[in-house]
């Protein structure tokens, strides 16, 4: 295969071959998935080996987490199905606090004598490294909850679906965007059940069933006398729900300008396939964007990946800190700026809040991977930056004495660590529709789907594109637009939001996999908001060099 047509057409199905180590385990039989797995009463029995090795051979402090991980992914294009992958992974990890300092183990081999082995050497570790340990861990309180469970409130399991129907919805999705005008189009569906319990040594055991779901695809149409050919990704949003999503309930659908459908609560992927494929047709003879400033009409799944980038991540308390400088950066959002209590993060109308318990969204658990009961939290009110994100081992560090809750692990052979809990904007008070956000616009783009974007190490300059573009004049939309990108810096573009939609318009943008760390992890977050406008913002011409 030539490079060209590799990077123009190798789409999903080819990717799945890089998806991160954490989806891959180990295959297994579709069956498979329905088995019932470790019942709770061992999963106590054999976490409590963990918590009291540890206490026997010195720890202050011991968790463990057994983790069954169960995958399914469906690949198809065209007519075709690529691939169907089933994997599981199954094991413990046992954290601990020896000598005032963390070590952490784990292994496959769940049984009394694998976990004193691992636990061992969990010690082992920790009292090995408190002799560079300059200050004690410090770990802020939490309640004991005795033994408690938590599920994502699902309505249909992923893995009580035929595999056919799966397939079959797929392949659907493709025949319709052929029938539509595209040349090519890939399509993929993932589905991920986290099984996690969890057990410390402060007196609690907690069992959470965790589901996710994400359907995507890509359509290309091409006009075979010039060569351009042009794409237009899934409206989808990844999500903390069963296989309803996939329902495409008419009730939840929202009609967006242009003839979008804007998708909330269900999705239905046939419908957006075909609409792909006639806007990747229509983008091949739309009008080249005029560079210049412009108000921004940011639809949810566009805006969405904005938030994760120059909110979620420079509010990591951790970044902050410089904890993560040599993989990802630091951040713009320093602790003076917090301490100030007067840093103007956005305009006054931006109330950006975090949420481990947002109902459908891809972080919503019942507790984290610390046994804390989750919660929400400011982090921007009225503008002002109130606060950051941060676990057990971290707020003493900003005065406070309770962890907000966001501590995860991809697994259970990985360290669990601070990670991004859903960050959100909060939608308008008043009622206000998108039609009334485009009438007051006189010259302005409206953007809807995520894009390829840059930002800089401390999160503080970025450029951003979308997914496809409509140009706004006096009040109206007139077309679609080309080779946009906007550019600004965070706090310059937070502070230029002057109108957000009601709450009748909010939806959640999601990221499947969301990277961090060393060694790295992924983890899954959602960030919603309603349409939200920002002005004067300079937009680039993408397509023209200079």
């Amino acid at each position: 295969m030539k490079r060209r047509d590799f990077i123009q057409y190798a789409g999903l199905g080819a990717s799945a071959l890089m998806l991160p180590s954490l989806l891959m385990g180990n295959n297994i039989p579709t069956e498979a998935l329905l088995e019932p797995g470790m019942d709770v009463a061992l999963k106590k029995r054999m976490a409590d080996v963990a918590l009291n090795t540890a206490k026997s051979l010195g720890a202050s402090y011991a968790d463990a987490r057994i983790g069954r991980y169960l995958n399914q992914y469906v690949f198809t294009r065209e007519n075709k199905v690529q691939n169907v992958v089933n994997t599981e992974s199954f094991g413990i990890g046992i954290r601990v606090i020896a000598n005032g300092t963390w070590g952490f183990a784990s292994t496959n081999s769940v049984t009394e004598e694998g976990i004193k082995k691992a636990t061992n050497q969990a010690v082992a570790i920790a009292k090995a490294n408190s002799k560079i340990q300059k200050v004690p861990v410090a770990l802020a309180p939490v309640a004991s909850y005795g033994e408690v469970s938590w599920k994502t409130p699902i309505k249909k399991d992923f893995k009580d679906v035929p595999v056919s129907d799966k397939v079959a919805l797929l392949l659907s999705a493709n025949a319709a965007a052929l029938s539509n005008g595209a040349n090519y189009v890939n399509s993929a569906l993932f589905m991920v059940n986290e099984q996690k319990y969890f057990a410390s040594t402060e007196g609690s055991y907690i069992d959470q069933d965790v589901h996710r779901i994400w359907p995507t695809f890509g359509v290309t149409a091409i006009d075979r006398t010039s060569g351009k050919f042009k794409s237009r990704q899934a409206l989808s949003a990844p999500m903390g729900m069963g296989y309803e999503y996939m329902d495409g309930l008419a009730s939840e659908k929202l009609n967006g300008p242009a003839g979008l459908k804007l998708y909330r609560g269900s999705y239905d992927i046939v419908e957006d396939a075909t609409l792909a494929a006639k806007q990747a047709k229509e983008m091949l003879s739309a009008k080249s964007v005029e560079a210049g400033k412009y108000d921004l009409v940011l639809e949810p799944n566009h805006l969405g990946l904005t938030i994760h980038e120059s909110v979620g991540h420079p509010l990591e308390l951790d970044r902050v800190l410089g904890y993560e400088a040599n993989y990802a950066g630091t951040s713009f959002a320093t602790l003076d700026k917090w301490k100030s209590k007067n840093f103007k993060y956005g305009s006054d109308i931006v109330n950006l809040v975090a949420d481990k318990t947002q109902v459908g969204s891809l972080g919503a658990v019942g507790f984290d991977d610390e046994g804390v009961k989750t919660k929400e939290w400011d982090l921007v009110r009225k503008g002002v930056l109130t606060n950051y994100q941060a676990i057990r081992d971290q707020v003493h560090m900003i005065d406070q004495k309770e962890s907000h809750g966001c501590c995860y692990a991809q697994s259970w052979n990985d360290v669990q660590f601070q990670r991004m809990p859903n960050v959100s904007l909060e939608a308008g008070k008043e009622k206000y529709s998108i039609e009334d956000m485009i009438k007051d616009v006189e010259k302005g783009i409206y953007i809807a789907g995520r894009g390829s974007y840059s930002i800089d190490q401390q999160r503080y300059n970025f450029q951003f594109g979308g997914t496809v573009f409509f140009e706004i004049k006096n009040g109206k939309i007139i077309g679609m637009l080309d080779d946009v990108a906007y550019q600004s810096n965070t706090q310059e573009f937070w502070n230029s939001c002057t109108k957000i939609c009601d709450k009748s318009d909010y939806r959640l943008f999601g990221s499947f996999f969301d990277g961090k760390g060393q060694p790295s992890q992924v983890s899954a977050v959602s960030h919603g908001s309603a349409t939200t406008r920002f002005n004067n913002i300079n937009v680039i011409n993408t397509g023209r060099t200079i």
